[in-house]
Order: structure tokens, then sequence, then C-alpha cells
């Protein structure tokens, strides 16, 4: 059976190199086939011209937040960072992808140390001092968020847990009508 299944699959190649063949009938209906018809008066080849074809993109690996480092010195605070809003698989229901998300961190950041929120290993706006993001426009599909602490200088110095929400959107392509 699988050699069978590899024959046809070779073969289907060669199914599209077949000529084609512009023949008009007694009734003046022009007809395009793949064999002439032994009848017909005007028969001749259609020359089709090359499909137009582009090679995928290159695959760039996604980006990953960079892996959680304690600070160096004497003033390093180990950080208990997660996410409690939304919870770990939430389906965000249909609507327009907007949704909040609020991180809890322990011990508080300090005056220079900022948090970063990561949709897919993607920053997402710039750091900052709050434990609040609200997220507007978030596109269809499963999406893994983290949130950092940085230092003033944008070095990690702990990341939460990656947890997945599943955003549902209406589709354009299935409208009510």
């Amino acid at each position: 059976m699988t050699r069978l299944l590899l024959l046809a699959l070779l073969l289907v190649p060669l199914a599209s190199v077949a000529q084609i063949y512009r023949t008009t009938d007694k009734q003046g209906n022009v007809v395009f086939t793949d064999k002439p018809p032994a009848g017909a008066s005007s028969t001749e080849p259609v020359e089709l011209q090359q499909t137009n074809t582009t090679p995928p993109p290159p695959q760039r690996p996604a980006p990953t937040p960079k892996p959680e480092s304690a600070e160096e010195g004497p003033d390093a605070v180990p950080f208990n960072v997660g996410i409690v809003i939304p919870a770990d698989e939430t389906s965000i229901p249909m609507g327009p992808g907007n949704f909040s998300v609020t991180a809890k961190v322990d011990p508080a950041p300090s005056g220079n140390q900022m948090l970063q929120l990561y949709i897919d290993g993607i920053p997402w706006s710039d750091p900052q001092q709050g434990l609040s993001w609200a997220l507007t426009n978030i596109f269809r599909g499963e999406h893994n968020l983290t949130v950092a602490v940085l230092d003033s200088e944008g070095k990690h110095l702990a990341s939460s847990p990656p947890i997945r929400v599943f955003v549902h959107r209406p589709s354009v392509n299935f409208r009510n009508r």
C-alpha cells in the first residue's frame, strides 16, 4: 500500500505537465481539454506560461526572554515574580482581543527597577514600574506571557514562569449574512 501511495505521489508532477488543447466545436463553442477530440476541425495546443513561485522566507527562531539571573553583590535580592491575571490556560472570549495582565512581584521593585511584559518572547511596550498592562488588539491564537524584573541598565534580574492564553476572535472569512 505504501509503495502504491509513493508511486501516485511521484506521478502527480507528471500530470501537471500534460498538454492542453483548445478546440472549437460545430456550434462555435470553445472547449479546453487534455486530449484532442478525434472529429474536431480546429485543434491547437495551448502554451501556458510558467507559474510564478517564490521560496518561503527563512525560518527565524522565536525570540525568548533572557534567562533569570540574580543581581551580583551584597544588595542582591531574589525576586518572586508571577502573573496573577489571567490564569494559566485562560481562554479570552470572542471580541477585539483586549484583556489585562497583572503581575505580582515580591519584594516590590525598588525605584530604579522596572517590569517588562513579554508576549511570545517579544517585549510588549516599554518597561514600566506598574504591575498591570492593558493589552489591545491581540491576534487570535495561543500566546505565552512572561513578566521580567529589569535593573536600570535593562539586565534581567528575575522572570515569571510563562503562562499560556488562548485568544478567540471573530474571523472576517465567516461573516453572518
